[in-house]
């Protein structure tokens, strides 16, 4: 399996099962995931609900698609403020990320996104992504707040 080829169905419903055994190990055992449901019958999709110190609660949402494992999760809304100075910061910001990115999504929203290749997920890979992610989210959040919404939020 590599980028280059789909993975075929066979190897998609094992992707599929190392993906709910470790979901369901993270939501028993791992004190951040706070719940996980799955997507709709026939989606290879699951949200996962996360507890973080710097953002309280935030959604991470995997798919998993032929060729990738996506995931992403809402960092915050369109900032009403200083849009070139944030923009300026996210992009800069994107430069210290390592396997996420930054990116700007529907409405305007900033998202965290990232890939993983098929053929590349296993539980270890899966602790790695929910490390990753969580730790971006704490390194992103306040300073993007501040600066997006300071009248709001700039004197915390």
């Amino acid at each position: 399996m590599s980028l280059d080829e789909p993975a075929t169905p066979e190897q998609l419903d094992r992707v599929e099962a190392v993906i709910d055994a470790w979901l369901g190990e993270a939501s028993a055992s791992n004190p951040v995931v706070g719940a996980v449901e799955r997507g709709e019958p026939g989606e290879r999709r699951w949200y996962v609900r996360v507890h973080g110190e710097e953002k309280d609660v935030y959604s991470i949402w995997f798919t998993l698609g032929q060729r990738t494992l996506a995931y992403e999760t809402f960092l915050m809304p369109a900032p009403e403020e200083h849009h070139a100075v944030l923009y300026e910061h996210l992009l800069r910001r994107n430069l210290k990320l390592y396997g996420v990115q930054l990116a700007i999504g529907a409405e305007d929203a900033i998202f965290l996104v990232g890939h993983l290749a098929v053929d590349h997920v296993d539980e270890d890979a899966l602790d790695w992504v929910l490390g990753t992610v969580y730790a971006a989210v704490e390194l992103c959040f306040r300073p993007a707040i501040r600066i997006g919404f300071a009248s709001k939020f700039g004197d915390r």
